[in-house]
C-alpha cells in the first residue's frame, strides 16, 4: 500500500466494513466476525489494497460495477438470516482469465489446507473448467458459507463455456460423470445456456454438484414446471413467488395461453445433485433478478420483504442488511439488490436468499420506466 494518500478508500475497507455490520445483522460473534473479515481480505489478494479511486481491478462479472464481491441473505421462518460472501479470489489477474483460474486455485487450495477439507472433486474437473486459453466471462469464484465457529462452508463456481460456449453442455455432462452422477444430465430441463458449475468443499452434511441453467423470456408456469428433484416443490408456491418478485398479476394462464414473461434479464434455475443412484436432483432453485424489473431499489425492497413475509421470515433483517451494506437512499439507485431466490433442498424447509451487491465503485441511477415485461405467445 505504498505510495497511497492519507485516508484514500480501499476496496477491502469498504468490503470488510460491510462485512462486518453484516456479521451483526447476521448474530455471529466478534471473533468469528474477525475471522471472516479476514479471510475476505486474504481472499482479494492484492486487490485489497486498491484505492476505490481507480477502476475495478478487474471486468469481473460477478456484479454489475465489476465489484469483486457480492453478499445473500438466506432466510428461514423464525431465525436470523444465514450470511454468505461470494469472491472472485483472482480479481487482482485483471482481465487474465488463466491467471484468474490459476489464482483462484491457489486460494482455494489455501482454504483446504487451513480447514482440513478435500479438493479432490475439484481436482478431477479441474482441466475441463480451467483449460490454458479459456473464454466466457469468468474463471472461478468462492462462496463461504459463514457459520458460527469460524469455519465456513466452501462453495467453489466454475464456468462451463471455459472451452467455448458450444462445448457448454459437452462439458457439463462430463463433469457430472466425473463426479459420478452419469445419469444427472438427462434429468435436467431443457434451457438456454449453462452459466455456472458448482461444489460444495468441506463440511456439508450432503455436499452438492450444483448445475446453473439460463431461461429466458420465463413464464411463471415455466418456473412451476421446471424441477426435476423428488419430492418436486409445490408449483402454486413457486409461481406464486415469480409472480410477486416480477410483479406480475394474479392469473391462472397456462402455457397454451399467453402467459406473462420476463423479457430482460434472464431468469435462471439451480438443480443440485447429492446422490448418483437415482440421477435426479435433490434441490431446486429459482432465481429471479429483480434488479432488471424495478424502476430503483426501493421496488425491489418491497418486493423482497413480501416474499418473505408470505413465508413467515424476518423483512426486517433485511432492512438492517441493506443498512448495513449501503446507506444510500434506496430510491436513489438500482441494483443493490440483484437477485431473489427461492430454494428446496430435500429434507431441509423452504428458504429464501436475497442476493446484495457491494456496489463499491459504482450505483446505477433509477430508472424512468419499468423494464418491459410483456406477454409473448408460449414457446412450446
Amino acid at each position: 500500500m505504498n505510495g497511497l494518500r492519507s485516508g484514500e478508500a480501499l476496496l477491502g475497507d469498504l468490503a470488510t466494513g460491510q462485512l462486518t455490520r453484516l456479521c451483526h445483522v447476521a448474530g455471529l460473534s466478534e471473533a468469528d466476525t474477525a475471522a471472516y473479515t479476514g479471510v475476505l481480505i486474504e481472499s482479494l489478494g492484492a486487490a485489497a489494497g486498491r484505492p476505490l479511486a481507480l477502476p475495478p481491478p478487474s471486468h469481473t462479472f460477478l456484479s454489475d460495477d465489476h465489484s469483486p464481491v457480492e453478499f445473500s441473505l438466506a432466510f428461514l421462518p423464525g431465525q436470523r438470516p444465514d450470511l454468505r460472501v461470494l469472491v472472485e479470489p483472482g480479481c487482482s489477474s485483471g482481465d487474465d482469465l488463466a491467471e484468474n483460474g490459476r489464482a483462484g486455485l491457489r486460494s482455494i487450495h489455501a482454504m483446504a489446507d487451513r480447514w482440513g477439507f478435500s479438493t479432490d472433486q475439484l481436482d478431477r474437473i479441474e482441466e475441463l473448467f480451467l483449460p490454458p486459453s479459456p473464454e466466457g466471462p469468468l474463471a472461478l469464484w468462492c462462496a463461504l458459507e459463514l457459520r458460527p465457529g469460524g469455519v465456513p462452508g466452501v462453495k467453489v463456481y466454475l464456468n462451463p463455456s471455459a472451452n467455448g460456449a458450444d462445448r457448454a453442455a459437452e462439458t457439463v455432462r462430463e463433469a457430472l460423470a466425473r463426479l459420478g452422477h452419469r445419469q444427472a444430465f438427462d434429468s435436467l430441463p431443457r434451457a438456454e445456456g449453462f452459466p455456472f458449475f458448482a461444489l460444495d468443499l468441506g463440511d456439508w452434511d450432503a455436499p452438492r454438484v450444483k448445475v446453473y441453467l439460463k431461461h429466458p423470456g420465463m413464464s411463471p408456469a415455466e418456473a412451476g414446471s421446471l424441477p426435476r428433484m423428488t419430492p418436486a416443490p409445490g408449483r402454486e408456491g413457486l409461481e406464486e413467488f415469480f409472480r410477486t418478485v416480477g410483479d406480475f398479476p394474479a392469473g391462472d394462464l397456462t402455457d397454451d395461453e399467453d402467459p406473462d414473461r420476463l423479457t430482460g434479464r434472464p431468469a435462471l434455475t439451480c438443480h443440485s445433485f447429492t446422490e448418483t443412484a437415482t440421477g435426479l436432483p435433490s434441490g431446486y432453485t429459482l432465481h429471479v433478478p429483480v434488479r432488471g424489473y424495478v424502476r430503483h431499489d426501493g421496488e425491489a425492497r418491497e418486493r423482497a420483504v413480501a416474499v418473505l413475509r408470505s413465508n413467515d421470515m424476518d423483512s426486517a433483517a433485511l432492512d438492517r442488511a441493506l443498512a448495513a451494506v449501503s446507506p444510500r437512499p434506496l430510491g436513489d439507485g438500482v441494483g443493490l439488490i440483484a437477485y431473489l431466490a427461492l430454494v428446496h433442498q430435500r429434507g431441509r424447509p423452504q428458504r429464501v436468499t436475497v442476493y446484495v451487491s457491494s456496489e463499491a465503485y459504482q450505483t446505477r441511477p433509477p430508472l424512468e420506466t419499468v423494464p418491459t415485461r410483456d406477454r409473448v405467445r408460449a414457446r412450446l
